[in-house]
């Protein structure tokens, strides 16, 4: 009777943590290539050269956040605890852009990551980084969302 009961409670316990807002605060945002879409409330056009678009991707067991800024690749450290997320110590290749407005956005890319104090997921496939205030400050997506 005993077992049963045990079996039954865990089992409540398991659907009732599957239920709510359906985001995890610990859900994982390591593995997928992060494309940015969204600097702040600007948009951002994907470029026609998939290396031309700035993305970053987080590796859990290196700790490690990689990517590009669209001109230049980036690197650095990140920690994450629930939806508590700070990328440290970004270092940069520094290639000059083909344009101004590359330019501009790349550095306010680098600077959105530094300034990233948490995140929030909607579904699987969208990121939101923001900043100390709760303000968005980049949105990327990882490729299975439709644009």
């Amino acid at each position: 009777m005993r077992f049963l009961f045990l079996t039954t409670a865990l089992f409540a316990t398991l659907l009732a943590s599957g239920c709510g807002s359906g985001i995890n605060l610990d859900e994982p945002i390591e593995g997928p290539v992060w494309q940015l879409e969204q600097l702040g409330s600007e948009l951002i056009e994907p470029s026609s050269d998939p290396r031309r678009n700035a993305q970053i991707q987080f590796d859990r067991g290196s700790g490690r956040v990689s990517g590009s800024g669209g001109c230049n690749r980036v690197t650095g450290t990140y920690e994450r605890s629930g939806s508590t997320l700070r990328v440290r110590q970004l270092g940069a290749t520094r290639m000059a852009c083909p344009n101004e407005a590359s330019t501009i956005n790349e550095t306010q890319f680098f600077a959105a990551l530094q300034a990233t104090a948490s995140y929030r997921l909607q579904g699987s496939s969208r990121l939101s980084l923001l900043d100390a205030s709760g303000r968005t400050v980049a949105t990327l997506s990882n490729g299975s969302a439709a644009r």
